[in-house]
């Protein structure tokens, strides 16, 4: 799945509102520095739909009328995992994973939870 910059900061606003939204509420909880219009958020959320990255959840009622609801699929974890991946294909894993630790302000409930995973799956790998 190939998503644009505007696509990937809708799917993040859904991500973090961890419910269901509007379109409305979309252009509402995304930044006021986002790299799309807001009158462009119904041609988003249609190429979102095409790229099975959202979903249609319900609807619910916005003054008169009714609106449909919109949800993030699993899709768009898989759209980082392949862009991870393409990482990785320039560099190795021990510098991608070097990096991101020295980078980044990780707590240490994610240095818990990545320790978790790697015993996990070496259990799993013979």
């Amino acid at each position: 799945m190939d998503l644009t910059k505007s696509e990937l900061e809708i799917i993040e606003v859904l991500w973090n509102a961890k419910r269901p939204l509007t379109g409305t509420e979309i252009v509402q909880l995304s930044p006021k520095d986002k790299s799309w219009k807001d009158s462009s958020i119904h041609i988003l959320i249609n190429s979102l739909l095409k790229k099975n990255a959202i979903k249609e959840s319900g609807f619910v009622k916005t003054g008169k009328s009714y609106g449909r609801t919109f949800i993030a699929t699993d899709r768009c974890e898989e759209y980082y995992v392949e862009y991870l991946a393409s990482i990785v294909k320039r560099t190795s894993l021990k510098k991608l994973f070097a990096a991101l630790f020295d980078n980044s302000k990780m707590s240490e409930e994610n240095i818990f939870e990545l320790e978790e995973l790697l015993k996990k799956y070496k259990g799993e790998i013979k």
